[in-house]
């Protein structure tokens, strides 16, 4: 599965995510710890059909192989559908729109 890093999906600004299964990987230090904000993010990007998983810093650090088979088990479960916008009949496309 390919990933890309740093792309904006609608307002936000994503620090992985793999298009074709629709799965965002955030990789978050402690300033993330009680961000409301995160939480808020997060809804909009399920709203739209997106999976997120996040990770601390350390996990990443410490922990890699757990993180990426964490990942590996998301990318093997069924994808969720592309949303349809309801004023039109076609997919909302990953990139830059709300």
């Amino acid at each position: 599965m390919k990933f890309v890093r740093q792309e904006p999906i609608g307002p936000y600004i994503v620090d992985l995510i793999c298009r074709e299964q629709r799965l965002i990987v955030e990789i978050d230090g402690g300033q993330h710890a009680k961000s409301k904000r995160d939480v808020v993010r997060d809804q909009w990007l399920r709203d739209y059909h997106y999976r997120v998983l996040r990770f601390w810093n350390d996990d990443v650090m410490l922990n890699i192989d757990g993180v990426l088979e964490t990942i590996a088990d998301a990318l093997q479960t069924e994808r969720p559908p592309h949303p349809v916008l309801e004023d039109e009949d076609r997919p909302l496309p990953a990139r830059g729109e709300r």
